[in-house]
């Protein structure tokens, strides 16, 4: 497995935010993880790259853990965010904000492959690339926020409500570029509230609730279970 989380326990001050979760991630495919509000699945991004630590339990990430880590070491290993709310610079241009998600890099041809596969992308960014970011409209601000991320050289990408706020129409278009993300050969743990697009995306899934997992499975096998489709899919 590329990824493992075991028995991580997560706590903001007395209260406990992850119960002694474990979940795997291997190479390729793409991972969700479906919850309603407030039942960790924000936290256990956080967990994973280093923005929250752990009260007890491990994480590896190919075969060497790294709960602990600071989290620019564990960009450099090749773990990147896409952070819920986009978070783009938004006094930088589009440009400069993905050359930020370089800055520990210093393969300069690596970096130009890897802004042109973006540009591939996300064209409407490279039509783009002078404005400043906060000009954007939402659905550009999230491509813009996962560009960013792919330009650190990701080996994992994890994907925290890339579909918060946006349209039917950009909903859409984000999922297609998750799916070509993944193609590419990067493996995603997609974090979603919009689970009916999460289990269509995902191979395998991960049911959240109050900080345990309450279901896991394949994401097929989760779209008709009886519970899922009551709770996250409207019958």
């Amino acid at each position: 497995m590329l990824l493992q989380v075991d028995q991580a326990v997560v706590h903001y001050k007395k209260v406990a935010a992850l119960k002694g979760i474990s979940m795997a991630v291997p190479e390729g495919g793409i991972v969700t993880i479906i919850g309603a509000n407030g039942a960790g699945k924000s936290t256990t991004l956080r967990a994973i790259s280093g923005l929250t630590g752990l009260t007890s339990g491990e994480i590896r990430y190919d075969g060497h853990r790294i709960d602990g880590l600071a989290p620019e070491k564990i960009v450099g290993l090749g773990i990147a965010q896409v952070p819920e709310g986009r978070r783009v610079f938004p006094e930088l241009t589009v440009l400069e904000n993905l050359n930020i998600g370089a800055f520990l890099r210093h393969d300069t041809a690596g970096i130009a492959r890897d802004l042109e596969s973006v540009f591939g992308h996300f064209p409407r960014l490279e039509e783009r690339s002078g404005q400043w970011a906060k000009t954007l409209s939402g659905g550009e601000q999230q491509m813009l926020a996962m560009g960013r991320a792919l330009m650190s050289g990701p080996k994992l990408l994890l994907l925290d409500e890339p579909s918060l706020g946006l349209s039917p129409i950009m909903v859409g278009e984000i999922a297609k570029i998750i799916v070509e993300i993944n193609k590419r050969g990067v493996p995603v743990v997609l974090v979603e509230q919009n689970a009916e697009m999460a289990l269509r995306l995902a191979d395998y899934a991960y049911v959240l609730e109050a900080g345990s997992i309450a279901l896991e499975g394949a994401a097929a096998d989760l779209h008709e279970n009886d519970h899922v489709r009551r709770a996250y899919l409207g019958g």
